[in-house]
């Protein structure tokens, strides 16, 4: 296995294990486990598949959520908004993975053939 496509699932089992983690602050002690475990294999997935725009847009929402509602809130609330963070980054890093893709996609489209010819 090459050392980047290890570093790949490091890094996805990382970001995501942390969200389970916030997760499990959210449902509760006794299910913490689960959605830690969840996490983990989730971003070890992710990971494998090469996600990492993904996972980036996760950590960033993340690190924002937590840090707005730090300054909103105070410090006894940081976790709801990094969970809440983390949730919008990976629907924003999906909406803009697809967009990038459409454009790359556009910019590639092949020639017509000459009738000519």
């Amino acid at each position: 296995m090459p050392i980047q496509k290890l570093v790949d699932i490091v890094f996805g089992m990382t970001v995501m294990g942390t969200v389970g983690t916030l997760i499990g602050f959210i449902m509760g002690a006794s299910l913490m486990p689960v959605a830690i475990g969840l996490g983990l294999l989730l971003g070890g997935v992710i990971g494998f598949l090469g996600g990492r725009r993904f996972l980036v847009s996760i950590l960033i929402g993340t690190v924002l959520g937590g840090a707005l509602v730090w300054l909103v809130a105070g410090t006894d609330r940081i976790w709801v908004g990094a969970g809440a963070g983390a949730a919008m980054g990976g629907f924003l890093g999906v909406q803009i993975s697809m967009l990038l893709d459409i454009r790359a996609a556009r910019k590639h489209v092949p020639e017509p053939a000459d009738p000519a010819a």
